[in-house]
């Protein structure tokens, strides 16, 4: 008789430790759950609040309907302002006088393109001390410098056939000549920062120097591995 009731015993006694150790392994499993999801919510927030929507007009070449580009800008930015995206969330691609005076109005700053130091220091004064100034500057990592700048020809065929951005090239005081052929020595040389990791630096730093922000890194050619010039700029501004 004792060992029938020891062994009803021992029934619920084991059921009971299942019992308890299935609900806390449940419990577990809802707490991960939940972490996993509060964690991929601030690491989505976190990459959503990094974002910077950057708005650029277009190329009258490539968009034959591109006739009036600051008037199809100011609408564009009225849908924005409907729609109640921050001014402080976007930033134009702003080359002209007239389109930094709508990105100091209506936007955090400019992300220009194809811009030389003289021309970042105009657009801080025209923006002020707190816009955003981030120009664009491309490099090619290769201190020979006729491969060097045929590199750098081969990046720009496109662009020195887009009449903004020849119209820029000529308010920074470069010519028709400049221009022309795939773009002289003295144009390639200063819009395109060429050698080694010092000479790619000081680029870069002349555009700080003039009042960028942040100076946005462009490896030429892209098809390579862009990575070693970036480590090697790093390490020459000891980022």
């Amino acid at each position: 008789m004792p060992a029938v009731t020891e062994e009803r015993t021992r029934l619920p006694r084991a059921l009971t430790i299942f019992l308890v150790s299935l609900a806390g392994l449940l419990l577990e499993v809802g707490y991960t759950r939940i972490v996993s999801y509060k964690l991929w919510y601030y690491y989505s927030y976190l990459v959503i609040g990094l974002s910077l929507l950057g708005i650029g007009s277009g190329h009258r070449e490539a968009t034959p309907q591109r006739v009036r580009p600051l008037e199809a800008m100011a609408r564009y930015l009225d849908v924005l302002d409907a729609r109640n995206v921050p001014v402080q969330a976007r930033v134009l691609s702003a080359l002209g006088p007239r389109m930094l005076a709508m990105a100091a109005e209506r936007s955090a700053g400019t992300h220009p393109y194809l811009t030389i130091p003289t021309q970042t220091r105009a657009a801080r004064t025209t923006l002020g001390p707190d816009a955003l100034v981030a120009p664009e500057q491309t490099v090619v990592f290769d201190t020979d410098p006729e491969s060097a700048r045929r590199t750098a020809r081969g990046f720009l065929r496109n662009d020195l056939a887009m009449s903004n951005y020849t119209t820029t090239m000529r308010s920074a005081g470069f010519t028709a000549d400049d221009i022309a052929g795939g773009g002289s020595d003295t144009l390639v040389d200063t819009i395109i920062a060429h050698g080694g990791a010092p000479a790619l630096a000081a680029a870069i730093r002349a555009h700080l120097d003039a009042g960028a922000d942040h100076v946005c890194v462009q490896v030429q050619p892209a098809g390579g591995d862009v990575v070693p010039a970036l480590r090697a700029i790093a390490a020459e501004l000891r980022l």
